[in-house]
């Protein structure tokens, strides 16, 4: 296993491709929302073998949109310890639905705020 913050630059394309094929919602909440934020948040940023949606440094703050396929039982297994590993490097995860995106996207914004503006602890998993 690859250490914390190490870089593997075999997962670089398949960063930039998710980059330019964000799914409806990542492009909602990153346009109307994380790209305007004072906080600085990059898109498709590497952990290790993992590649999260959105990530702030300043906050170690990661952002997770999940579709449907994260409900599947396999798919939530991986979530888990993907979400582990990211806490275990001092990391707060945040995951949202593509539903909560799309029927609650300002609540979804004021979770977000909560964490940049220090309402909640840190290395939370919400």
């Amino acid at each position: 296993m690859p250490t914390p913050l190490s870089y593997d630059g075999s997962l670089k394309p398949n960063a930039q491709r998710l980059r330019r094929e964000m799914t409806r919602q990542e492009r909602h909440l990153w346009y109307d929302y994380l790209n305007a934020c004072p906080a600085r948040f990059r898109r498709q940023k590497q952990f290790g073998h993992y590649i999260v949606d959105f990530y702030c440094a300043r906050h170690k703050l990661v952002i997770e949109i999940d579709g449907s396929q994260h409900y599947e039982p396999e798919e939530k297994a991986r979530d888990e310890a993907r979400t582990a590993y990211l806490n275990s490097i001092g990391l707060t995860v945040l995951r949202f639905s593509n539903y909560d995106v799309d029927a609650h996207f300002e609540s979804v914004c004021m979770a977000i705020d909560e964490i940049v503006r220090g309402e909640k602890g840190d290395n939370e998993s919400l």
